[in-house]
């Protein structure tokens, strides 16, 4: 109904389940690489550039960006990929926006999966209680400022971008999956185009707009995986998190992972999610 074009890689026949992955900050399809070859067996898997970022139509004005779009987006996608449903599978940004898809839609989703992100009410009364994480969520503020943002990360060859992947503080530690050089120039490529860096900040420019949220609970299975070492979120909240699921819920915590969770840990994080489905169908069947 957006008029916009958006851009995904699929994975696996037409016509299998419907498997729909949601990248985060600064990201894009290309995170959920190691999913896309796991899940093709059984699942149509379609990774997304969510709007504004990558191949994805970027509209120009920071109100195309208010999460009520971005929640019609999926809805949108869904049925122009000719399903109803699907399982759902957000990391980060994507993981607010897969929370939300499944409170306001909650037919469209069979199973929820988030990585790193807690449900958006804890989230929002978490902050105001804790300036700890406060701080770590400054980069929220930051992003209100006009074009200022998109100017720091270009600085020095785009240096910020690389060192969130791979700095001591907030990148893949030394027991995760490192970015080989080819995956660092794929983001350097994809964020260095003109413009490229104002539809992704735009997503956080309109936050304040759409907090917080009239409803909250989900009523679908959902799988909630952690990893400790996340720079950006408290862990406290994933444990906070249980008294939004109004269904099984299970939350799986990584002591050695980093933010970047599905890159860092594939192998366990293909194998947690697996788990999840077999398990959800096997409850169904006694």
């Amino acid at each position: 109904d957006s008029g916009l074009r958006f851009h995904y890689v699929a994975a696996g026949e037409r016509g299998k389940p419907l498997m729909l992955l949601l990248h985060g900050f600064p990201e894009f399809w290309y995170s959920w690489r190691h999913q896309l070859r796991e899940f093709k067996s059984e699942y149509r898997v379609v990774a997304l550039d969510l709007r504004g970022y990558g191949e994805t139509d970027a509209p120009p004005h920071k109100e195309n960006y208010k999460l009520d779009c971005l929640i019609a987006d999926i809805k949108d996608i869904l049925e122009s990929l000719g399903y109803n449903k699907c399982v759902l599978i957000g990391h980060d940004w994507g993981g607010m926006i897969a929370w939300l898809v499944a409170i306001c839609y909650p037919e469209m989703v069979t199973k929820l999966i988030v990585v790193n992100f807690p449900h958006p009410s804890v989230f929002t009364e978490y902050i105001l209680r804790h300036p700890s994480q406060l701080i770590k969520s400054g980069y929220y503020f930051f992003f209100q400022m006009p074009w200022f943002p998109e100017f720091m990360f270009t600085l020095n060859d785009f240096k910020v971008l690389k060192s969130l992947f791979t700095s001591q503080a907030t990148g893949i530690g030394s027991k995760g999956c490192r970015l080989t050089a080819e995956d660092i120039e794929a983001y350097l490529y994809v964020f260095s185009q003109p413009g490229a860096l104002t539809g992704p900040i735009n997503h956080y420019r309109t936050i304040f707009s759409c907090l917080p949220l009239q409803h909250h609970e989900v009523i679908m299975p959902t799988l909630l995986l952690w990893g400790e070492r996340d720079a950006f979120m408290e862990v406290e909240m994933a444990e906070i998190t249980r008294i939004y699921v109004k269904n099984h819920f299970r939350l799986t915590i990584l002591s050695e992972a980093s933010h970047w969770l599905q890159q860092d840990q594939p192998d366990i994080v293909n194998k947690l999610i697996w788990t999840f489905l077999k398990e959800e169908t096997k409850r169904k069947r006694e």
